[in-house]
Protein backbone atom coordinates (compact mmCIF):
# COMPACT_ATOMS: atom_id res chain seq x y z
CA UNK A 1 0.00 0.00 0.00
CA UNK A 2 1.55 3.34 -0.53
CA UNK A 3 2.65 5.80 2.28
CA UNK A 4 0.21 7.83 3.84
CA UNK A 5 1.68 10.81 2.04
CA UNK A 6 2.10 9.07 -1.16
CA UNK A 7 -1.91 8.30 -0.79
CA UNK A 8 -2.34 12.11 -0.12
CA UNK A 9 -0.79 13.10 -3.32
CA UNK A 10 -3.20 10.75 -5.48
CA UNK A 11 -6.01 11.98 -3.88
CA UNK A 12 -4.68 15.80 -4.72
CA UNK A 13 -4.58 14.83 -8.26
CA UNK A 14 -7.04 13.00 -8.85
CA UNK A 15 -9.65 16.02 -7.52
CA UNK A 16 -7.73 18.51 -9.57
CA UNK A 17 -9.37 20.15 -12.39
CA UNK A 18 -9.29 18.56 -15.57
CA UNK A 19 -6.64 20.03 -18.15
CA UNK A 20 -8.92 20.36 -21.77
CA UNK A 21 -7.74 21.00 -25.35
CA UNK A 22 -8.41 24.54 -25.00
CA UNK A 23 -5.41 24.76 -21.81
CA UNK A 24 -2.74 27.22 -23.67
CA UNK A 25 1.20 25.39 -23.05
CA UNK A 26 1.63 28.59 -21.16
CA UNK A 27 -0.85 28.22 -18.49
CA UNK A 28 0.55 24.45 -18.04
CA UNK A 29 3.91 26.12 -18.04
CA UNK A 30 2.99 28.47 -15.30
CA UNK A 31 1.26 25.81 -13.20
CA UNK A 32 3.81 23.84 -13.00
CA UNK A 33 6.37 26.24 -12.06
CA UNK A 34 3.66 27.37 -9.01
CA UNK A 35 3.51 23.52 -7.96
CA UNK A 36 7.41 22.90 -8.03
CA UNK A 37 8.14 25.62 -5.99
CA UNK A 38 6.69 24.09 -3.01
CA UNK A 39 10.00 22.04 -3.27
CA UNK A 40 12.84 24.29 -2.67
CA UNK A 41 16.47 23.27 -3.12
CA UNK A 42 18.35 23.06 0.39
CA UNK A 43 20.45 25.69 1.14
CA UNK A 44 23.39 23.91 0.93
CA UNK A 45 23.20 23.36 -2.67
CA UNK A 46 25.10 26.13 -4.49
CA UNK A 47 22.51 26.74 -7.60
CA UNK A 48 24.74 28.48 -10.57
CA UNK A 49 22.83 29.71 -13.70
CA UNK A 50 25.10 29.14 -17.26
CA UNK A 51 24.59 28.55 -20.90
CA UNK A 52 26.03 25.99 -22.73
CA UNK A 53 26.45 25.14 -26.63
CA UNK A 54 24.09 27.93 -26.72
CA UNK A 55 21.45 26.00 -24.21
CA UNK A 56 20.53 27.83 -20.91
CA UNK A 57 21.07 25.26 -17.55
CA UNK A 58 21.43 25.04 -14.30
CA UNK A 59 24.81 23.30 -12.08
CA UNK A 60 23.54 22.12 -8.70
CA UNK A 61 26.49 21.21 -6.37
CA UNK A 62 25.30 19.67 -3.26
CA UNK A 63 28.01 19.17 -0.29
CA UNK A 64 31.17 16.46 -0.93
CA UNK A 65 30.30 15.93 -4.72
CA UNK A 66 33.16 13.67 -6.16
CA UNK A 67 35.57 15.71 -8.57
CA UNK A 68 34.80 15.90 -12.43
CA UNK A 69 31.40 13.72 -11.85
CA UNK A 70 28.83 15.13 -13.52
CA UNK A 71 25.00 13.96 -14.08
CA UNK A 72 23.21 15.54 -17.12
CA UNK A 73 19.76 16.27 -16.10
CA UNK A 74 16.67 16.33 -18.86
CA UNK A 75 13.09 17.44 -16.70
CA UNK A 76 9.85 16.16 -17.67
CA UNK A 77 6.67 17.45 -18.87
CA UNK A 78 6.09 15.96 -22.15
CA UNK A 79 8.18 18.05 -24.43
CA UNK A 80 5.93 21.58 -23.90
CA UNK A 81 6.07 22.02 -19.91
CA UNK A 82 8.98 21.80 -17.60
CA UNK A 83 12.70 23.71 -17.02
CA UNK A 84 15.27 23.86 -15.19
CA UNK A 85 13.82 25.11 -12.24
CA UNK A 86 10.63 22.91 -11.74
CA UNK A 87 13.22 19.59 -11.43
CA UNK A 88 15.84 21.60 -9.28
CA UNK A 89 15.24 20.11 -6.15
CA UNK A 90 15.06 16.15 -7.89
CA UNK A 91 18.02 17.00 -9.48
CA UNK A 92 20.23 18.01 -6.69
CA UNK A 93 18.20 15.12 -4.45
CA UNK A 94 19.43 12.35 -6.88
CA UNK A 95 23.06 14.24 -7.19
CA UNK A 96 23.52 13.89 -3.58
CA UNK A 97 22.60 10.55 -2.98
CA UNK A 98 25.35 9.85 -5.88
CA UNK A 99 28.12 12.28 -4.71
CA UNK A 100 27.71 14.19 -8.27
CA UNK A 101 27.11 17.69 -9.57
CA UNK A 102 23.55 17.99 -11.41
CA UNK A 103 23.71 19.97 -14.99
CA UNK A 104 19.76 20.99 -15.61
CA UNK A 105 19.21 21.26 -19.04
CA UNK A 106 16.31 24.33 -20.23
CA UNK A 107 16.01 22.70 -23.90
CA UNK A 108 13.67 24.29 -25.96
CA UNK A 109 10.20 23.28 -26.05
CA UNK A 110 7.09 22.91 -28.38
CA UNK A 111 5.09 24.14 -30.01
CA UNK A 112 7.50 26.92 -30.33
CA UNK A 113 10.69 24.74 -31.09
CA UNK A 114 9.28 21.49 -32.25
CA UNK A 115 10.90 17.88 -32.78
CA UNK A 116 13.70 17.46 -33.13
CA UNK A 117 15.04 20.75 -31.00
CA UNK A 118 15.40 18.93 -27.87
CA UNK A 119 17.75 16.34 -28.87
CA UNK A 120 19.67 18.63 -30.49
CA UNK A 121 19.76 21.21 -27.62
CA UNK A 122 20.63 17.73 -25.52
CA UNK A 123 23.46 16.03 -27.47
CA UNK A 124 25.30 19.69 -28.21
CA UNK A 125 25.44 19.67 -24.21
CA UNK A 126 26.74 15.69 -24.05
CA UNK A 127 29.44 17.09 -26.60
CA UNK A 128 30.09 20.28 -24.61
CA UNK A 129 31.02 18.33 -21.54
CA UNK A 130 33.19 15.86 -23.64
CA UNK A 131 34.91 18.64 -25.47
CA UNK A 132 35.96 20.29 -22.16
CA UNK A 133 37.04 17.44 -20.31
CA UNK A 134 34.91 15.64 -18.28
CA UNK A 135 35.76 12.26 -18.35
CA UNK A 136 32.89 9.63 -20.08
CA UNK A 137 33.42 7.47 -17.16
CA UNK A 138 32.91 10.06 -14.78
CA UNK A 139 29.17 11.53 -16.61
CA UNK A 140 25.95 10.08 -16.24
CA UNK A 141 22.47 10.86 -18.37
CA UNK A 142 19.25 10.88 -16.66
CA UNK A 143 15.58 12.33 -16.85
CA UNK A 144 11.89 11.92 -16.09
CA UNK A 145 8.83 11.19 -18.31
CA UNK A 146 9.94 13.13 -21.72
CA UNK A 147 12.87 14.04 -20.00
CA UNK A 148 13.59 10.20 -19.55
CA UNK A 149 12.60 9.49 -23.11
CA UNK A 150 15.04 11.89 -24.37
CA UNK A 151 18.01 10.88 -22.39
CA UNK A 152 17.72 7.76 -24.21
CA UNK A 153 17.73 9.49 -27.70
CA UNK A 154 20.30 11.81 -26.84
CA UNK A 155 22.36 8.43 -26.24
CA UNK A 156 21.96 6.78 -29.67
CA UNK A 157 21.83 10.41 -31.27
CA UNK A 158 25.81 10.44 -29.65
CA UNK A 159 26.53 7.26 -30.02
CA UNK A 160 25.90 7.34 -33.77
CA UNK A 161 27.91 10.42 -34.36
CA UNK A 162 30.39 8.66 -32.83
CA UNK A 163 31.07 9.80 -29.07
CA UNK A 164 31.94 8.15 -26.12
CA UNK A 165 29.17 6.68 -23.97
CA UNK A 166 28.72 7.58 -20.19
CA UNK A 167 28.89 5.58 -17.40
CA UNK A 168 25.53 5.01 -17.01
CA UNK A 169 21.94 5.75 -17.61
CA UNK A 170 18.67 6.58 -15.09
CA UNK A 171 15.33 6.87 -16.36
CA UNK A 172 12.68 7.74 -14.09
CA UNK A 173 9.24 6.73 -15.36
CA UNK A 174 10.23 7.59 -19.18
CA UNK A 175 7.94 8.16 -21.76
CA UNK A 176 9.40 6.11 -24.95
CA UNK A 177 6.90 6.03 -27.33
CA UNK A 178 5.00 9.21 -28.81
CA UNK A 179 2.92 6.87 -30.89
CA UNK A 180 0.84 5.78 -27.70
CA UNK A 181 0.45 1.92 -28.68
CA UNK A 182 1.11 0.66 -25.16
CA UNK A 183 -1.64 -1.27 -23.76
CA UNK A 184 -0.99 0.12 -20.05
CA UNK A 185 -2.60 3.56 -21.43
CA UNK A 186 -5.94 1.26 -21.48
CA UNK A 187 -5.19 -1.18 -18.79
CA UNK A 188 -4.06 1.18 -15.96
CA UNK A 189 -5.97 4.25 -17.34
CA UNK A 190 -8.47 4.06 -13.87
CA UNK A 191 -5.47 3.72 -11.78
CA UNK A 192 -3.25 6.63 -12.85
CA UNK A 193 -4.16 9.72 -11.44
CA UNK A 194 -2.58 12.20 -14.03
CA UNK A 195 -2.39 10.86 -17.40
CA UNK A 196 -5.17 9.76 -20.24
CA UNK A 197 -4.01 8.42 -23.89
CA UNK A 198 -5.77 11.78 -25.20
CA UNK A 199 -3.89 14.51 -23.36
CA UNK A 200 -0.44 12.25 -24.07
CA UNK A 201 -1.44 12.60 -27.63
CA UNK A 202 -2.12 16.46 -27.80
CA UNK A 203 1.37 17.02 -26.24
CA UNK A 204 2.98 14.37 -28.84
CA UNK A 205 1.09 16.07 -31.69
CA UNK A 206 2.75 19.32 -30.39
CA UNK A 207 6.54 17.86 -30.15
CA UNK A 208 6.51 15.89 -33.41
CA UNK A 209 4.45 19.11 -35.51
CA UNK A 210 4.15 16.07 -38.31
CA UNK A 211 7.28 14.10 -37.45
CA UNK A 212 7.00 10.75 -37.71
CA UNK A 213 5.64 9.23 -34.19
CA UNK A 214 7.82 6.10 -34.58
CA UNK A 215 11.27 8.19 -35.14
CA UNK A 216 13.55 6.75 -32.52
CA UNK A 217 14.93 9.99 -32.09
CA UNK A 218 11.14 10.84 -30.95
CA UNK A 219 10.13 7.83 -29.62
CA UNK A 220 13.31 5.84 -28.50
CA UNK A 221 11.21 3.01 -28.00
CA UNK A 222 11.73 1.85 -31.58
CA UNK A 223 15.89 2.52 -31.89
CA UNK A 224 18.67 0.17 -31.98
CA UNK A 225 19.74 0.19 -28.59
CA UNK A 226 22.96 -1.30 -28.69
CA UNK A 227 25.81 0.09 -27.31
CA UNK A 228 23.83 1.97 -24.58
CA UNK A 229 25.68 1.99 -20.81
CA UNK A 230 23.83 0.55 -18.29
CA UNK A 231 20.55 1.34 -17.24
CA UNK A 232 18.48 2.02 -14.52
CA UNK A 233 15.14 2.46 -15.06
CA UNK A 234 12.22 3.05 -12.23
CA UNK A 235 8.37 3.08 -13.29
CA UNK A 236 5.18 2.94 -11.12
CA UNK A 237 2.89 0.41 -11.20
CA UNK A 238 0.00 2.62 -11.70
CA UNK A 239 1.08 4.41 -14.28
CA UNK A 240 -0.84 4.80 -17.60
CA UNK A 241 2.62 4.73 -19.49
CA UNK A 242 4.24 1.52 -17.51
CA UNK A 243 4.76 -0.14 -20.83
CA UNK A 244 7.02 2.55 -21.63
CA UNK A 245 9.31 1.53 -19.30
CA UNK A 246 8.79 -2.43 -19.65
CA UNK A 247 9.49 -2.46 -23.22
CA UNK A 248 12.27 -0.81 -23.35
CA UNK A 249 13.81 -2.62 -20.50
CA UNK A 250 12.85 -5.68 -22.80
CA UNK A 251 14.40 -4.12 -26.03
CA UNK A 252 17.49 -3.10 -24.12
CA UNK A 253 17.99 -6.61 -22.35
CA UNK A 254 17.77 -7.98 -26.29
CA UNK A 255 20.40 -5.40 -27.35
CA UNK A 256 22.69 -6.03 -24.41
CA UNK A 257 22.52 -3.68 -22.46
CA UNK A 258 23.09 -3.83 -18.79
CA UNK A 259 19.59 -2.93 -17.84
CA UNK A 260 18.02 -2.59 -14.01
CA UNK A 261 14.47 -2.70 -14.05
CA UNK A 262 12.61 -1.49 -10.90
CA UNK A 263 8.75 -1.78 -10.87
CA UNK A 264 7.34 0.04 -7.66
CA UNK A 265 4.02 -1.09 -6.64
CA UNK A 266 1.41 0.93 -6.64
CA UNK A 267 3.73 4.19 -7.13
CA UNK A 268 2.28 6.72 -9.88
CA UNK A 269 3.83 8.60 -12.76
CA UNK A 270 7.70 10.29 -11.69
CA UNK A 271 6.62 9.82 -7.95
CA UNK A 272 10.17 10.73 -7.39
CA UNK A 273 9.47 14.51 -7.74
CA UNK A 274 7.58 14.24 -4.58
CA UNK A 275 10.46 15.24 -1.71
CA UNK A 276 7.71 14.36 0.83
CA UNK A 277 6.90 11.28 0.19
CA UNK A 278 8.90 8.55 1.60
CA UNK A 279 8.83 6.22 -1.84
CA UNK A 280 10.02 9.27 -3.47
CA UNK A 281 13.35 9.60 -1.11
CA UNK A 282 13.93 5.80 -1.03
CA UNK A 283 13.91 5.42 -4.95
CA UNK A 284 16.62 8.59 -5.24
CA UNK A 285 18.70 6.66 -2.89
CA UNK A 286 18.84 4.13 -4.96
CA UNK A 287 19.26 5.92 -7.98
CA UNK A 288 22.39 7.58 -5.97
CA UNK A 289 23.57 4.29 -5.17
CA UNK A 290 23.48 2.75 -9.07
CA UNK A 291 25.28 5.80 -9.94
CA UNK A 292 28.02 5.16 -7.24
CA UNK A 293 27.85 1.67 -8.39
CA UNK A 294 28.51 2.39 -12.28
CA UNK A 295 30.70 5.09 -12.15
CA UNK A 296 33.16 3.13 -9.81
CA UNK A 297 32.90 0.34 -12.06
CA UNK A 298 33.77 2.55 -14.75
CA UNK A 299 37.23 4.25 -13.72
CA UNK A 300 38.37 -0.14 -12.75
Amino acid sequence: MPSQELQSIIAMLRSRPATGPATTPQELREEFERLASMNPVPPDVRVERAEIAGVPCEWLSPPDTAEGAVLLYLHGGGYVIGSASTHRELAARIGRAAGMKALVLDYRLAPEHPFPAAVEDASQAYRWLIEHGFSPNRLAIGGDSAGGGLAVATLVKVRDEGLPMPAAVVLLSPWTDLACTGASLTERAALDPLFEREPLARMAALYLAGADARNPLASPLYADLRGLPPMLIQVGTWEALYDDSARLAERAQAAGVETAFEPWDEAIHAWQLFAAVPEAREATERIGGFLRERLAAARR
